[in-house]
């Protein structure tokens, strides 16, 4: 489909799009960034619901999915951020931040060693992505993206075996 019949579209749904944004969000700049968010990933099928009359329900799923994954992805830092910052513990990470700082640099000297896309596929998991998204961002079978997250895990989990705890 050509770029300015995209323009059009888009320009037509936005305010509908907006509407269901503030069903998830009352701040201006996230209804934003999820309207914008579900305009990018909506563009890889769009010529499957172009004419289609549940266009907008596609769209609707494509922006819940995305805000429940960033809700997701919110929760496990705030529970990281709550367990190591908001405790009894935080003393004594000020004491070892030398020593977590050396233990980082290692961990990412390890993911350095690995593929550029291999990298980039487990930060991208890290970061709370499910498989099906990995997979779709780099075009492969979500089978590939789950198995090479196995063995870079396992490679990693090798490369550190001197911070394992027995």
């Amino acid at each position: 489909m050509e770029n300015a019949n995209l323009n059009v579209l888009f320009q037509e749904k936005r305010q509908q799009l907006n509407h269901f944004a503030s069903q998830f969000t009352s701040d201006y700049d996230e209804k934003e960034d999820l309207v914008q968010e579900t305009f990018i990933r909506a563009l890889k099928s769009i010529h499957k619901f172009i004419n289609d009359p549940k266009l907008m329900t596609w769209l609707y799923v494509i922006m819940k999915n995305i805000y429940i994954n960033q809700y997701r992805r919110e929760k496990r830092k705030n529970v990281i951020y709550d367990e190591y910052v908001h405790t009894d513990y935080f003393d004594s990470v000020a004491i070892n931040q030398t020593e977590n700082k050396t233990i980082q640099d290692d961990i990412n000297r390890a993911i350095e060693c690995l593929s550029q896309e291999n990298a980039d596929i487990f930060r991208l998991y890290l970061e709370g992505y499910k498989y099906q998204e990995i997979a779709e961002t780099y075009d492969l079978p979500e089978g590939t993206v789950k198995s090479r997250i196995h063995v870079i895990r396992k490679t990693l989990k090798q490369k550190l075996k001197m911070y394992q705890i027995n």
